[in-house]
C-alpha cells in the first residue's frame, strides 16, 4: 500500500516514466500499455516505505519491459500457443509531419544494445543525473556515461546528429 506522499510522488513523475516508457517500446501505444502495467504493478505490490518512488518506479517499469519483451519471445518461438490476432493499425507518429527523420532516429535507436538505449533514454530524454540513471539501472555511474557515450556516437554516424556534449 502506497502512502499519500509516496502516491503524490508518483503521480508528479508520471510524465517522465511516460517518456521513458515509450523509449523503450518504441511507439506510443505500446508505450502506454507498459506505463499502465507499471503503475498497475507499484500500486498492487507497493512500495517499501523508505524507497525513492522515482528511482523504485522506473525499476519496475524496466522489469515490466523485460517481461514483456521475454513473453514477446516465447510467442515468436511458439506461435501455435498464440492467437492469431494482432494489432497493426498505425500510430499518430506516422501521419505526423518529418516522419523520415523521425523513423531514421528510431531506426538508429533500435539498432542500439537496450542498456545503451536505456542510459540514453535516462539521462538525454528524461533529463536524469548519470547517477539518477545508475541507481535506477542498479550500475556504476562509469557504466553509464560509457553507454551514453557509445550511444551517443552510433546516433551521430546513422543519423548525422551532433553529439550534444
Amino acid at each position: 500500500m502506497l502512502s499519500d506522499l509516496q502516491r503524490e510522488a508518483l503521480l508528479a513523475e508520471l510524465g517522465g516514466l511516460r517518456k521513458f516508457c515509450i523509449s523503450l517500446t518504441g511507439n506510443v501505444a505500446d508505450g502506454d500499455d507498459l506505463l499502465q502495467a507499471t503503475i498497475e504493478r507499484v500500486l498492487e505490490k507497493g512500495m517499501p516505505a523508505d524507497a525513492h518512488v522515482a528511482k523504485w518506479a522506473y525499476r519496475v517499469c524496466k522489469n515490466a519491459w523485460i517481461d514483456e519483451i521475454r513473453a514477446r519471445d516465447v510467442r515468436q518461438k511458439y506461435p501455435q500457443l498464440v492467437s492469431s490476432e494482432e494489432h497493426n493499425s498505425p500510430s499518430a507518429e506516422q501521419s505526423a509531419d518529418g516522419l523520415q527523420e523521425l523513423a531514421a532516429v528510431s531506426a538508429a535507436l533500435d539498432e542500439i544494445p537496450p542498456e545503451q538505449r536505456l542510459a540514453l533514454t535516462l539521462v538525454a530524454i528524461d533529463g536524469k543525473t548519470y547517477a539518477e540513471a545508475a541507481s535506477i539501472l542498479d550500475v556504476p555511474v562509469g557504466t553509464i556515461m560509457s553507454r551514453i557515450a557509445r550511444a551517443r556516437r552510433h546516433l551521430v554516424e546513422h543519423c548525422g546528429l551532433r553529439n550534444a556534449d
